[in-house]
């Protein structure tokens, strides 16, 4: 009997607890938010007009040095003297890095001594070979035994040499990576020596605009760290292969201040003058949706929003100027995007 009233209690507990179960899942269920794709959504719109196509074309680059370098030596050693320190300017051909020499220099000077014996051996040798005291062997033997050592001891003078580590170009120093006493080996990089007094600035050009740009003419550049700062850039490279975007690689070759304020790293914008007096169709950057290699806008057609592939021609400021796509008079979404999506009915906002 008591068997059988635990049993109960333990079903009717269980009972108790699957009806909970499903009045929380009831409660949750009217929480959650049901999307209503038939709901219309809230959005902006603008129709599309032709506009002049008279403003300046604008394209952000960044500039980067003339030359940047990292420099080793071309012998292992102890460095034993470093001239230069981070923010340093050197001269071309100026010593920057001094290697221990001593080893090499005894070297050096126990192979003046064999030298001199040889030389020694040699007359001794030529005296005895004409009197026929001795064979004309030795002779030849003593003879290119100088000429080896003549040849190591110019080896030794090279790479006695090659201890003084000299500046390749005219620059400054932008990073150290060792020390006095530090030791240095083929292949390892000391410092880096960059040059800034002339930079080259590059952007990315649509390849509908590649055929503005010619080799060797000059074009103004502004840098963003001083609004006020124009400079002229020569071009000097022209890229034969797009990248993922089919954008073109420009390059300009640009003389940095004479206070060299311009630093690598730094963006300008090159600035095109040019006016087509063309009217073309103008829309805000904002409107683009998806991405740059394929973009486009919601197009309003009877009341709902529409996806529509567009070709983009250039940016000009906050706009971009639409090649093909879309016609004077059609209308598209400016804002509004969050839950938007393609086919969606719409209303428009006020």
């Amino acid at each position: 009997m008591k068997n059988i009233i635990n049993i109960l209690i333990l079903v009717a507990l269980v009972a108790i607890i699957v009806l909970k179960l499903k009045e929380n899942k009831a409660i949750v269920e009217n929480r959650v938010f049901h999307f209503d794709k038939e709901q219309p959504i809230s959005v902006h719109t603008k129709k599309i007009g032709l506009q002049l196509d008279n403003e300046a074309y604008q394209m952000t680059g960044n500039f980067m040095p003339n030359k940047d370098a990292r420099i080793n030596s071309e012998m292992q050693g102890k460095i034993t003297m470093l001239g230069v320190d981070v923010g340093s300017r050197v001269q071309k051909g100026q010593q920057i890095i001094k290697l221990d020499d001593t080893l090499l220099k005894l070297q050096l000077q126990a192979l003046d001594v064999k030298i001199e014996g040889l030389k020694v051996d040699i007359n001794r040798f030529r005296i005895l070979t004409e009197a026929d005291a001795i064979k004309g062997v030795q002779l030849e033997k003593a003879e290119l035994g100088l000429k080896s050592a003549n040849a190591q001891r110019k080896t030794i003078l090279e790479q006695i040499k090659k201890t003084s580590v000299y500046a390749p170009f005219t620059g400054i120093v932008t990073m150290k990576m060792t020390e006095i006493g530090s030791f240095a080996a083929p292949g390892m990089p000391l410092l880096q020596l960059t040059d800034i007094n002339k930079l080259k600035f590059t952007v990315n050009v649509p390849e509908s605009d590649v055929n503005m740009f010619k080799l060797k003419s000059t074009y103004p550049i502004k840098v963003d760290a001083f609004p006020n700062l124009e400079l002229m850039g020569k071009t000097t490279m022209i890229g034969a292969k797009g990248n993922m975007g089919n954008s073109f690689p420009v390059q300009f070759e640009v003389k940095n201040t004479k206070d060299q304020k311009i630093k690598s790293g730094m963006f300008g914008k090159l600035v095109m003058k040019e006016k087509t007096g063309e009217k073309k169709i103008f829309i805000p950057a904002s409107t683009i949706v998806g991405s740059s290699v394929q973009p486009k806008v919601y197009l309003v057609k009877n009341g709902k929003a529409t996806l529509h592939d567009v070709v983009i021609s250039k940016r000009v400021g906050d706009k971009v100027v639409i090649k093909s796509g879309l016609n004077e008079g059609d209308e598209i979404v400016t804002s509004g995007f969050v839950s938007l999506f393609d086919g969606a009915n719409i209303v428009t906002g006020k």
